[in-house]
C-alpha cells in the first residue's frame, strides 16, 4: 500500500483528522510512547484534559440545591435537597457522582463555578474553538496546548489524544500533538483479519512515514483487543447508549471508545514512565434538549466512575501522585429547563480539579439565577485564568506566552509546594 493510499485510509476509517495531518500532527503507535519511558524529569507533573462534549448542564451536575430560583426554573428535572451528594449547605453533586463527591470530601477535587469568557458563543463548534484556542476574540487555528508544546521543543510525544484525530488545542504553530487512537471503526467494521495484517505489515524500504502507519495498525489491533478485554471485565459498559433508539446528538463529539478505556492507557503510560506530558481524552453525548435528567446521569455515571477509578489507581504511586486531571465542557446550559423536559444551549459552567496536589474545596461566586444575560449565566471566572494556573503549575509554561500576555491566576487550586 503506497503512503498516499495508507494516508487517505487513516483519514477516512477516522484515525486521524484530514485537517490535523495537514496541520503537521501525526498518528503515533503506543509502542513510540513507551519508547520514551525513563526519559522525563520525575519531578514534573502531568496534566490530563477531559473534554466532555455536547455542552453539559452544569446546574445539574454542581446542583444549587437550596436556591428556590433554581426549582421555579426547572420544575420537571430540579434535584432536592434529599437527593444531591452535598458539598456544603447550598450545594451538591449529582446523584450520580457519588465517588467524585468522596474525593471532595478527602480534599482531592476542586469545583471551579461559574467558568466562561467574555461574549459567550453558544455554538458547540464555535465555542468549543474558544476554548481549545484559548482565545475569546478570534479563535484561530493553534490551541493553548499546541503553543505550550512549540515552547518546549514541538516531540509531538509530549502531548497526545487519545481520541479518533488531534483535537484542535494540540496543534501548535510549528508542531502538533500526536493522535494515539485506542479503537476505530475500521477495526468494527469488519474488514478480513488479511486485510488488517496488510495495513500492519512493514517493509525495509518503507519511509518513516510508512512504517510509522503499519506500526500505528499493528498497535491499533493490539490495543483493541485490550479495549475488548477491558469492557468485558467491568461490570456494565461505560459507552453503552443508554436507549438504542434515541438519535445521536448534533455535535456531541467525544471519542468512540469509552472514558474508562482511555484513562486505563493513560494510566499505563503514567506509570511506565513516557515523556507524555499532556493526555487529551474526551466523551461525548451531553446535547440534553430533552428527557435530560435521565440521560446526564448515565453519562455523569460514567465519568464519575471512570474519574474515581483513575484518581485511586494514580494515588498508589509517585509518579500518579503529580497528576492533574481537569474536566470542562464547552458551554453549561440555559438556566429555565425547555418544554421537553431537558435545556438549551447556554453560557458559563463549571470546571473540575482532581489529583493529589490539588486543593480540593468549591471554589468560584456561583453566578445568579436571576440576574441573567437574556437568559443565560453570567460568568464569575475566566477560563483563562485556569488555564494560566495549569500552565505555571502543572507544565512549567510560562502563561503570558502562551496566552497572550494574560495575567489572572487561580494559586489557590494547588496545595502550596
Amino acid at each position: 500500500m503506497d503512503t498516499l493510499t495508507r494516508r487517505r485510509f487513516l483519514i477516512a476509517s477516522g484515525v486521524v483528522g484530514a485537517g490535523a495531518l495537514a496541520a503537521g500532527a501525526t498518528t503515533y503507535a503506543l509502542s513510540d510512547l513507551f519508547e520514551t519511558a525513563g526519559e522525563r524529569d520525575p519531578a514534573s507533573r502531568t496534566l490530563v484534559l477531559v473534554t466532555l462534549y455536547g455542552g453539559n448542564d452544569g446546574l445539574n451536575t454542581v446542583v444549587p440545591y437550596a436556591d428556590p430560583a433554581y426549582h421555579d426554573a426547572r420544575p420537571g428535572i430540579a434535584y432536592t435537597a434529599e437527593e444531591v451528594k452535598r458539598l456544603d449547605d447550598a450545594f451538591g453533586l449529582n446523584p450520580a457522582m457519588g465517588g467524585l463527591h468522596r474525593l471532595f470530601g478527602q480534599g482531592k477535587l476542586a469545583v471551579v463555578r461559574g467558568v466562561g469568557y467574555p461574549k459567550p458563543d453558544r455554538s458547540h463548534f464555535r465555542s468549543m474553538d474558544i476554548w481549545q484556542t484559548a482565545d475569546p476574540e478570534r479563535p484561530g487555528v493553534t490551541g493553548w496546548i499546541g503553543r505550550w508544546l512549540d515552547g518546549v521543543g514541538g516531540d509531538p510525544r509530549l502531548a497526545v489524544s487519545f481520541e479518533s484525530a488531534v483535537p484542535p488545542l494540540l496543534a501548535g504553530e510549528r508542531s502538533a500533538g500526536a493522535s494515539v487512537p485506542v479503537a476505530g471503526r475500521a477495526m468494527r467494521g469488519g474488514l478480513p483479519d488479511q486485510t488488517l495484517a496488510a495495513l500492519a505489515a512493514g517493509s525495509p524500504d518503507d519511509s518513516p512515514a510508512r512504517a510509522r502507519a503499519a506500526a500505528c495498525f499493528a498497535d491499533l489491533r493490539s490495543v483493541n483487543q485490550m479495549i475488548t478485554e477491558v469492557r468485558d471485565a467491568a461490570e456494565e459498559p461505560d459507552d453503552a447508549d443508554p436507549d438504542p433508539e434515541r438519535p445521536a446528538a448534533t455535535a456531541t463529539g467525544g471519542a468512540r471508545t469509552s472514558l474508562q478505556a482511555q484513562l486505563d492507557l493513560v494510566a499505563q503510560c503514567v506509570e511506565a514512565g513516557v515523556s507524555t506530558r499532556v493526555f487529551s481524552v474526551s466523551l461525548g453525548g451531553f446535547d440534553s434538549h430533552a428527557d435530560e435528567k435521565q440521560l446526564q446521569a448515565v453519562l455523569l455515571e460514567q465519568v464519575d466512575r471512570a474519574l474515581t477509578g483513575f484518581a485511586e489507581r494514580m494515588s498508589r504511586t509517585e509518579a500518579g501522585r503529580k497528576v492533574v486531571v481537569a474536566v470542562y465542557s464547552e458551554f453549561g446550559r440555559r438556566v429555565r429547563a425547555n418544554a421537553s423536559d431537558g435545556t438549551d444551549h447556554g453560557t458559563a459552567s463549571n470546571v473540575f480539579l482532581l489529583g493529589a496536589g490539588v486543593h480540593g474545596g468549591l471554589y468560584g461566586e456561583q453566578p445568579s439565577l436571576t440576574d441573567l444575560d437574556d437568559g443565560d449565566l453570567r460568568f464569575t471566572v475566566d477560563f483563562r485564568d485556569v488555564y494560566a494556573t495549569l500552565l505555571e503549575r502543572v507544565l512549567d509554561g510560562d502563561p503570558g506566552r502562551v496566552l497572550g500576555g494574560w495575567s489572572g491566576r487561580r494559586d489557590e487550586l494547588f496545595a502550596p509546594v
